[in-house]
């Protein structure tokens, strides 16, 4: 049995800080408590550190299979547990898209030979794949997708009664991004008359633009609302939508529920002129006013849960123009010392931190014995030292793709070590040869 004791830590769960020790047997904790000897235990003394739940990111691009020039599962899981993140929901938009069982248990295989991080993946629904939905096992993997926005391939589901079908025929929980598709073509067509295809970036909320996110998003919460289905907004960016969730009952007992990313939280329309494409995702980064009310929803619970959208692309491809320039951005390395960052500056609590990006994602999805510092929980854990300062450059950048939204920008605080499973991941900047991550289960 491998055991390895965290002694003098700072844990940040459930809604407190405590001073305390803990110690993990093989994949779990243990013990948690106070002055725990075990001579057998490898030691770490944490004084001053904060010891967290690994983070849950429900929201990620991983690239593999078809795309993995941007990125792949084994490169950007690495990336994910340098920034504290132990566990993601891969999203099926790949080559082959995963709209289909057998394209679902092939990345599974994929993810199990290579995945420092625990792993799960969204399936696709589109307009003809009813039937497999109807077939899937509601714990075989996190939930469906489905994209109410212009998305690669056929993955726009644009038919209504498709739509219909789909929210009345599965028990799991359907992840949407919402925004118009109509309503996007047509503002995109107006400045194309104007700007041909090099479109300044400013105008990006623009084209996906409020009304576009409004419409489709309220839509979802209709359809939702009259089917019993279970639906997940994701990446909300206007502060126009925050009015159409709710924020007084528990999130076990919410049937519709939404996140915010880094992203949107971070950045406004005025770091475009800086930025560029570096920060055209979709939805599109929107105004100031926005994010504050984005911050104002995820602080009274009407936002549930804080994720990456992590979504790598080449350079190469980002210095297209406007039309060209894909949408997208690498984050899962660096959302965590961008929301201590958020801590320092009396914006958040620690706890809420945790609750937004560990605790809350397991009790949306039904994760097994996952998002919780207690006895018994699979050993997912990352440490966190606030105390250590370090800019973001392109030396210490992990991504496949070798760029960050964030490069220039010095952190104040650090992920110093990551567990997953017990295992230990990653350590100050070194990477383990081992990857341990394993198959979410859910408890559903």
């Amino acid at each position: 049995m491998e055991r390895t004791l965290i002694k003098n830590a700072i844990l940040v769960n459930e809604g407190r800080l405590l001073e305390s020790d803990l110690l993990i047997e093989d994949e779990f904790i243990a013990r948690i408590d106070r002055d725990i000897s075990d001579p057998n235990a490898r030691v770490i003394d944490a004084s001053g550190r904060y010891l967290l739940p690994g983070l849950i990111d429900d929201q990620v691009h991983f690239r593999e299979p078809g795309l993995t020039h941007k990125g792949d599962i084994a490169s950007e899981s690495r990336a994910a547990v340098a920034g504290g993140i132990t566990s993601y929901m891969e999203q099926p938009n790949t080559m082959p898209q995963t709209t289909s069982i057998e394209r679902l248990e092939e990345k599974f295989a994929l993810a199990s030979r290579s995945s420092y991080a625990n792993y799960s993946f969204l399936f696709g629904g589109t307009n003809d794949n009813l039937e497999e939905i109807k077939r899937l096992d509601k714990k075989s993997c996190s939930g469906v997708k489905l994209f109410l926005g212009s998305s690669t391939g056929n993955m726009l589901v644009d038919d209504e009664g498709v739509l219909e079908k789909i929210f009345s025929n599965t028990e799991m929980v359907i992840s949407a991004h919402c925004e118009d598709e109509g309503t996007i073509r047509r503002n995109l067509a107006l400045f194309k008359e104007q700007y041909g295809e090099d479109i300044p970036i400013g105008l990006h909320p623009k084209i996906r633009s409020e009304e576009a996110c409004y419409r489709s998003s309220s839509r979802a919460i209709e359809l939702a609302r009259r089917t019993g289905a279970r639906l997940h907004v994701f990446h909300l960016s206007t502060g126009r939508e925050t009015a159409l969730f709710r924020n007084d009952i528990p999130l076990e007992e919410k049937q519709i529920t939404c996140e915010a990313c880094i992203h949107h939280l971070w950045f406004s329309d005025k770091d475009y002129a800086e930025k560029g494409t570096w920060v055209k995702w979709n939805p599109a980064i929107k105004t100031g006013e926005d994010r504050e009310q984005l911050w104002q929803a995820l602080l009274d619970d009407r936002i549930d849960v804080v994720a990456t959208d992590h979504a790598p692309h080449t350079l190469e491809e980002k210095r297209n123009p406007y039309t060209s320039a894909p949408s997208g951005g690498p984050l899962v390395q660096h959302a965590l010392p961008a929301m201590l960052e958020k801590f320092k500056e009396g914006r958040i609590t620690l706890e809420n931190i945790v609750k937004k990006m560990s605790h809350n994602p397991a009790i949306l999805f039904q994760v097994e014995k996952r998002g919780y510092l207690r006895e018994g929980y699979f050993a997912d854990l990352v440490l966190v030292d606030l105390q250590s300062s370090w800019a973001v450059n392109k030396d210490n950048i992990a991504y496949k793709c070798g760029w960050s939204p964030f490069e220039g920008q010095t952190f104040s605080s650090a992920v110093t070590q990551t567990f997953v499973n017990g295992h230990l991941a990653y350590d100050q900047g070194r990477f383990s040869g081992h990857r341990k991550g394993a198959r979410l289960t859910f408890n559903r």
